[in-house]
């Protein structure tokens, strides 16, 4: 049978049939379909659910290896006649097993050059592209599929989104709009022009566009739930609707499933940045900070550990020293797919965060200056990874840097003219400055709230 990408399978029935297309349409569309193949692989002997069954193991970001993804690799291995294709999907399982990120991706571009509408393979390389901060092969490996997939929406989002990572924007809206003329409900192409209009100060465009798809969003999986509802929230912030992104957050961002990684990730962003507008959150902190406890000892993915660190600091939690510690070891152990990320870059972005986090402000900037040229080591994209850059803001505000602040400010205004964060800080800088007249300006445009 072939799968619905196209693809020969060994499956020969409708029930594994059924499994492995969850997969697909799950993993590619953000759908809670892909569940599906775990139920099926209960009772299944093929090995491609086994396979995929494994995949989103190694995709649930657990901190570690999930114990199931190795029992789904050993039924992959006892199944009968795998085809080519499918046995070079084990072999990416296994060296995923093994750590070995550098044969997953070699063998996933030998997956892709013999089958490019394998757009599982796409997904998963770009996947780990975009974890260690490789915008340019996020791209570069969707060549491979161009040919044979432009007519599918999925790979039009995969591809608007690598544009846009490598600052590409209009090739990047140019492959969103295409990806929603075919699918107008293709969620990650939905998000891909969403980071377009954040880049270009597109901001009421941004809110209204995203505002006219929030019912669809019902049934993607919690990731991209809470995900396009923060960056709505974004947009709200920039317009200063405190109320309604703090709304958002209650709502949307973190009322879904508070164990996995990502929402976990972007509670922690989104409440900073809610202080950073000045928000009062109350107690949400605490709040968070009790589903964080469980990640003391993770530190697989620097992006989400910088967040979990974070959350548990503000939380008062002594697992926040836990996992500064375990953050601390990381970056001294050579011998981990990590390691790089940890000790060129994520160490010192643990200790600045631990630093605001216990408002010591005038530590901040000396273990955040020396890596802010390549904070994408981490991971995450450059939206997300503005928040390094509203900490540093927020220390130099603290600190009375307001030489390097006025600067940053007025950069980031710019970009966004009505950023209603933006203006009031310049306000505030200008006034106390003796610029009355400029601060008058800042405070008109810092009222640009709808």
């Amino acid at each position: 049978m072939e799968d619905c990408l196209g693809n020969a399978t060994t499956v020969s029935t409708q029930a594994d049939l059924a499994g492995v297309n969850d997969f697909i349409n799950g993993f590619l569309g953000y759908h809670q379909c892909i569940a599906g193949v775990l139920s099926v692989a209960e009772t299944s002997h093929n090995g491609l659910v086994h396979i995929y069954a494994g995949l989103l193991w190694m995709l649930s970001e657990t901190g570690g290896v999930p114990p199931a993804a190795r029992e789904h690799a050993r039924k992959a291995q006892a199944a009968d006649g795998l085809n080519a294709r499918e046995q070079l999907l084990l072999h990416v399982l296994l060296a995923w097993l093994a750590d070995d990120m550098v044969e997953v991706r070699t063998t996933l571009r030998a997956v892709l050059t013999q089958w490019p509408r394998d757009l599982i393979a796409l997904k998963i390389h770009q996947y780990d592209d975009f974890n260690n901060g490789r915008a340019l092969d996020m791209l570069r490996v969707t060549e491979l599929s161009l040919e044979a997939a432009a007519d599918n929406a999925h790979f039009q989002g995969m591809r608007a989104f690598a544009f846009e990572q490598c600052h590409l924007l209009d090739h990047a809206e140019e492959a969103a709009r295409k990806a929603l003329a075919i699918d107008p409900q293709e969620g990650w192409a939905q998000h891909a022009l969403a980071h377009v209009m954040l880049t270009r100060g597109r901001i009421e465009e941004g809110l209204a566009f995203l505002s006219a798809h929030t019912q669809e969003w019902k049934r993607l999986t919690s990731f991209l739930y809470t995900h396009l509802w923060w960056h709505k929230a974004l947009f709200h912030l920039s317009l200063g609707q405190k109320q309604a992104a703090l709304a958002i957050y209650d709502r949307h961002c973190w009322a879904r499933e508070r164990t996995f990684s990502q929402d976990q990730a972007g509670a922690v962003s989104l409440l900073l940045r809610l202080e950073f507008a000045g928000c009062d959150v109350g107690a949400r902190w605490q709040d968070l900070g009790a589903y964080l406890v469980v990640r003391k000892a993770d530190v697989s993915q620097p992006f989400l550990s910088l967040h979990y660190l974070y959350g548990l600091l503000r939380a008062g939690l002594p697992e926040g020293k836990a996992l500064l510690a375990a953050i601390r070891q990381a970056a001294g152990a050579e011998d981990s797919s990590v390691y790089t990320a940890w000790h060129e870059v994520g160490l010192a972005l643990a200790e600045a965060l631990s630093a605001h986090a216990e408002r010591r402000f005038e530590d901040v900037l000396p273990w955040l200056d020396p890596v802010q040229g390549r904070i994408e080591h981490i991971g995450g994209s450059h939206a997300q990874r503005d928040l390094f850059g509203q900490l540093a803001l927020d220390a130099m505000l603290r600190t009375g840097a307001d030489n390097r602040a006025q600067q940053i400010l007025e950069m980031r205004r710019l970009a966004t003219p009505g950023d209603v964060p933006a203006n009031n800080a310049l306000a505030t800088l200008y006034a106390s400055a003796g610029l009355p007249a400029l601060a008058a300006e800042a405070t008109a445009r810092g009222k640009h709230i709808i």
